[in-house]
This record gives C-alpha cells, sequence and structure tokens, in this order.
C-alpha cells in the first residue's frame, strides 16, 4: 500500500477499551510533539471520549485535532476522526460489555482506512476480550479477527530490542497444547515467520530456534515423544529445505544461558512458554506484531489494565514502541515490494 499522496506516513489508531488505559498511552505518546516528525497519527473514537480521558488526566494542555473525514487530517497533530456520535457513558477501571461495541467500531473504521489507502499501518490499543465480544465479534482477539477479515494467516510475534518471540499455539487451554502441537501447525508457522523475518525487518537470512515442548526436550522420549517426533523433524525438514532453523531447545536452559541472543527468531510452543521469558526481559517496552497479514498491525504487549485506568499512572513506552515499529515495517515492506517490482533496482542497492 502506498502513502504517495501525503508527506507523512499516515497511522490508524483503534482505541482500545474505552474504560482501559488505551486513550491514556496514545495521549501521553503524541504528547511529544518529535513524533509528529516522523508520522500523522489518526485515532478513531470520539471528540467527547478523548476530552473525557483528557478531564480525568489532567491533561488540560494537549490539544487533538477533531475530523470528520479523512480530507481534513493535518500533520502535526493528534487527528481524533468521529468514529461515532453517540453519548457514550464511561465508567473508567470497569468492563462493560455497552462499551464493546465502540471498540469494534474503531476497530473497523482503522481498517476501512488502511484498506482504502488512507493509512499505511494500523496500531491498536488493548481491548477487554470479554467485553468486546458480539454478534459481530466472536473471536479471542484482534489477531483472531485480522485473520477473519483479511482471510489470512498470521503469527504472534512479540517484538523488542533483545528478542522476537513468535507463538506456535496462542489462546488455548494449556490441556490442549500437545494435542495441537503436529507438523502442519508448525509448518504454518514457520511459513508465515520466515518470509515476515525477511520483508518486516530485512533479515536475509533468518535464524528461527524452536522451543521444546516438554521439559528437558522430553529426555529422549522418556518424558513425551512430541519434541522426538514432531518438533524434531519438523526442524531437519525445514533444514533440508535450506532454512535456518534450529532445536528443539528445553526453555529454561535456553533463555538461561541467553541463547535467545543468538537468533533473530524464536518459535515457542505455547503462550506462557514464550511471553512468560518474553515479558520478564522486555516488559513495558514490547511490541506485538501481527505477522503474516497483508496490513501492517502492530499493538503494546500489555492488556487493558483497569486497575490504573484514569489515574494517570499508565507506562505509553509500549504503545510508543508500536507506533515506530508500524511505521518502520510499513516502510521496510514498501521497499521489498519496490525491488521485487523493479529488479534491476536490486542491482543497485546500497550495500
Amino acid at each position: 500500500m502506498k502513502n504517495e499522496n501525503h508527506k507523512l506516513p499516515r497511522i490508524a489508531i483503534s482505541v482500545g477499551d474505552l474504560n482501559g488505559i488505551g486513550i491514556e498511552i496514545i495521549l501521553k505518546t503524541f504528547a511529544d510533539a518529535a513524533i509528529f516528525e516522523l508520522c500523522t497519527p489518526i485515532l478513531f473514537a470520539s471528540n467527547k471520549v478523548v476530552n473525557y480521558h483528557k478531564k480525568a488526566l489532567g491533561m488540560h494542555n494537549f490539544n487533538f485535532h477533531g475530523v470528520n473525514n479523512l480530507d481534513q487530517i493535518r500533520d502535526g497533530k493528534l487527528n481524533v476522526m468521529t468514529a461515532w456520535r453517540d453519548d457514550v457513558q464511561l465508567n473508567l477501571g470497569t468492563a462493560n460489555p455497552e462499551i464493546g461495541k465502540y471498540t469494534l467500531k474503531s476497530l473497523s473504521a482503522a481498517c476501512d482506512a488502511v484498506d482504502a489507502g488512507q493509512a499505511l499501518a494500523i496500531v491498536t490499543a488493548p481491548i477487554d476480550k470479554n467485553s468486546v465480544q458480539s454478534e459481530d465479534f466472536k473471536f479471542s482477539g484482534h489477531t483472531d479477527y485480522l485473520e477473519d477479515r483479511y482471510e489470512s494467516k498470521a503469527v504472534m510475534l512479540l517484538c523488542s530490542d533483545e528478542m522476537r518471540m513468535a507463538l506456535a499455539t496462542v489462546h488455548i487451554p494449556l490441556s490442549e497444547v500437545a494435542s495441537s502441537i503436529n507438523r502442519d501447525l508448525l509448518f504454518e508457522r514457520l511459513r508465515v515467520l520466515e518470509p515476515s523475518l525477511k520483508a518486516d525487518f530485512g533479515i536475509s537470512k533468518p535464524r528461527i530456534a524452536l522451543l521444546a515442548l516438554n521439559p528437558h526436550a522430553g529426555d529422549k522420549g522418556v518424558i513425551g515423544t512430541e519434541d522426538q517426533d514432531v518438533v524434531q523433524k519438523v526442524v531437519e525438514e525445514m533444514t533440508a529445505m535450506g532454512k535456518l532453523c534450529f532445536g528443539p531447545y528445553p526453555s529454561d536452559s535456553f533463555f538461561g544461558s541467553q541463547k535467545h541472543t543468538k537468533f533473530d527468531s524464536i518459535l515457542a510452543m505455547y503462550h506462557d512458554q514464550g511471553l512468560v521469558a518474553f515479558k520478564s526481559i522486555s516488559f513495558g517496552e514490547g511490541v506485538n506484531y501481527s505477522a503474516g497479514l497483508p496490513i501492517v498491525r502492530t499493538s503494546p504487549d500489555h492488556g487493558t489494565a483497569y486497575d490504573i485506568a484514569g489515574k494517570n499512572q499508565a507506562n505509553p513506552s509500549s504503545f510508543r514502541s508500536a507506533v515506530f515499529m508500524a511505521i518502520d515495517i510499513a516502510r521496510k515492506r514498501e521497499l521489498d515490494n519496490e525491488l521485487k517490482t523493479n529488479p534491476l533496482k536490486k542491482q543497485n542497492k546500497p550495500r
């Protein structure tokens, strides 16, 4: 997707749960005017809701630009695009299914803007997965919704300066993980992950480590056979295809010995196996990236944080990093697409 008609890349922002910390971290991110030198943000919400949060946070000097259509967007401002005109009753820090429909209105409008070429990428603020459930949203989170909307397979990829953590299984009960780990699933994840590392992160020959499902990688079958029968065989097949895949590694010794610093990405077998390690090292700075989608989507690595909503305690670092990553990946994709379209340019690309 091109951004040729705009001086700066436009970034669409979905508001997340209105009773959580989403608007707070958005306002704090764009309170630093320096970020407007890199992008033009468009928040899909309503002026009333944003003003409510401004008042609750005491951010009276923060000015945003309210617009009713995308032709009114200004550079150098946080643009608040009207996504609804309802008078929404907020109760900060409280889950409310009535609020969930506005979460979806914002997300859908932000996606529409990207689809229409009016924005280069989308950054999503945290949602409450229960409050957002409805006839129009029967998903376990953003990623499932976006997979369905774009008819694509995505990989949840947590990114920081120190690691990129991908997940084989995501939001399923632990009791179902072992039966879900199979050759097809792991190949599906790697078929998405490896090209994304190349096109979105500029890594020409990515090195990927696969974590073991069982303690001690199964101890040669004594503690389960999945690592021998599935994970190891996938690694061997990928290696035969010329891919740099390694493992399976027992996660305790893998992170304890700092092996994670030797790889461009890690594929964990289940949610907490990967995220406990990731957040122990990078919490508050990490970014959730949906690899494999036709659009660029990032988000902070935390949730709605109802316990501190409206108290001016939320740290915007992860959201700010998500904005930076969205800009960076969108630009890398444009360059990658340009090089593929014009192969002669690749020969002259600076080394």
